[in-house]
């Protein structure tokens, strides 16, 4: 009889100086690069199948990540539907010189196993055991009508050239070395181009360094192919005192066609630095177009169906007001 395999791995590795991004220290679009990989790892553990991104939750970024620093990415499978696997992760560091590591951030990630066809296959079904295990599955069962929620109010907005707001788009060729071990683009590089345009749609609006305190709401629609036109579109949509929201979309084609298909979006917060690394207040965005306001009312929606989640107090750079 074959042992069971494994529901947790654990990645850990020495944060290069080439991981350093514009912040500083290490980018949020690496530190999901790193999440993604372990998760998957994890995912193709258990599923003994290639596995693809699904969604990834809310994740917020607490402490940054610095070169040098020793890192820790722990990926476990803490629920099973029939061919998806909901992998809690947690990214610690710590001075490799001693001292304890500190949880820099953590999120719930899902995979799906896919078969040769790319159609999803069953998955072993995970039964937990221990009284840290049962939590972890029915806070991952909580979060699915919330999930729910989140991903209809997003399909239900439409971005158009009515908007008015800061709004930046990147466009590029997806290449050879964005490929991952099943020949399409992985979502840690997706997740790391959606840090990049949202760093430039904030720096821009509000003229200062800015850095990203929290991603959410990550639906992976379809796969982005290696040679692909890519096309990340990133617009302000609200801001608080402090935190700027940023709807990104992902859309990619071939560049033999004029269409351009979704990929994937998400909803990023970006808060603004000054020259010591303290975040500030940035100007307040007002509505102008019927479209801004829609959007905007989107955002606080979001905010809501957030602040519902079991266990789920906002930061308050998320938030709106003097106490934000």
């Amino acid at each position: 009889m074959s042992e069971p395999a494994p529901h947790s791995v654990t990645l850990r590795f020495l944060a290069a100086p080439t991981d350093v991004g514009h912040s500083g220290s290490v980018d949020a679009g690496t530190v999901l690069e790193w999440v993604d990989k372990a998760a998957y790892a994890a995912a193709v553990g258990w599923a003994k199948s290639y596995c693809v991104t699904a969604y990834v939750g809310n994740i917020h970024f607490s402490d940054p990540v610095n070169s040098g620093d020793m890192v820790e990415v722990e990926a476990t499978i803490v629920y099973t539907g029939r061919s998806s696997m909901h992998i809690r992760t947690v990214t610690s560091a710590a001075d490799p010189k001693g001292g304890p590591a500190t949880m820099r951030s953590q999120c719930l990630v899902i995979f799906v196993a896919v078969g040769p066809d790319g159609k999803p296959v069953p998955v072993p079904q995970f039964t937990p055991s221990t009284p840290t295990e049962i939590e972890q599955r029915d806070s991952a069962l909580a979060r699915i009508e919330v999930r729910e929620k989140i991903v209809e109010a997003m399909n239900a907005q439409e971005y158009t050239d009515a908007g008015t707001a800061e709004r930046v788009v990147l466009r590029f060729m997806a290449s050879p070395g964005d490929v991952n071990w099943g020949g399409k683009v992985h979502g840690g590089i997706v997740m790391k181009w959606i840090d990049e345009a949202a760093y430039v749609c904030a720096s821009r609006y509000c003229g200062r360094d800015t850095v990203a305190v929290f991603s959410g709401g990550v639906r992976f629609y379809r796969p982005l192919l290696i040679g692909d036109v890519v096309e990340v579109e990133a617009r302000l949509v609200y801001t608080g005192n402090k935190g700027m929201h940023i709807a990104v979309h992902v859309r990619s084609g071939s560049p033999k066609s004029r269409e351009m298909n979704l990929t994937t979006y998400c909803l990023t917060v970006m808060v603004a630095r000054d020259e010591s690394g303290t975040s500030v207040p940035v100007p307040q965005w007002v509505p102008v177009s019927d479209e801004d306001k829609r959007l905007h009312e989107h955002a606080r929606e979001l905010l809501k169906i957030r602040g519902g989640a079991p266990g789920n107090r906002l930061p308050d750079h998320l938030l709106q007001g003097e106490g934000a």
